[in-house]
């Protein structure tokens, strides 16, 4: 029987939870590529390492594992009019740093808040669920579904 290892396509279904138990998500069947490529939360992937279809897994990822930690220095106070016009709360602005997004939080007639943390930063979660299926790929076609990705 096959093990999930590097460039194996696993289908499974996952549902994550906070630690009071409330539901995050609730997939009905998620896949991903194994093998580092960043798909999924490293601990999940090494804990799939190895397995088979059928394993049921149950991890519990710290906040670090998981979105991140909490940044204050993500949560900023800005002057409208230092911001492009249009703004309303839920905004999407690239920040100076590249691949950091603020999101406007709130707004009043002077300022508006800006967070650039992921709404699940700071948060424990637990994962649960199943793998259902695996299938190894060939280096080929591992690359060919990476590069299909990029390109959406």
């Amino acid at each position: 029987m096959d093990k999930i290892k590097k460039n194996t396509l696993v289908s499974m279904l996952i549902k994550l939870e906070d630690e009071e138990g409330n539901i995050i998500d609730d997939s009905e069947e998620l896949m991903y590529l194994h093998g580092g490529y960043g798909q999924i939360f490293q601990k999940l992937e090494d804990e799939f390492e190895g397995k088979k279809a059928g394993y049921s897994f149950h991890v519990t990822l710290t906040p670090a594992e998981a979105y991140g930690e909490y940044d204050e220095a993500l949560h900023v106070k800005e002057l409208l009019e230092d911001l492009p016009d249009g703004i309303f709360v839920g905004t999407e602005l690239d920040g100076e740093e590249e691949g950091i997004v603020y999101v406007v939080e709130s707004m009043d007639e002077k300022y508006a808040i800006l967070n650039a943390n992921h709404e699940l930063a700071g948060v424990a979660l637990v994962a649960s669920g199943k793998i259902l299926e695996i299938e190894h790929l060939s280096d080929e076609a591992a690359e060919e579904l990476l590069e299909g990705e990029h390109r959406h």
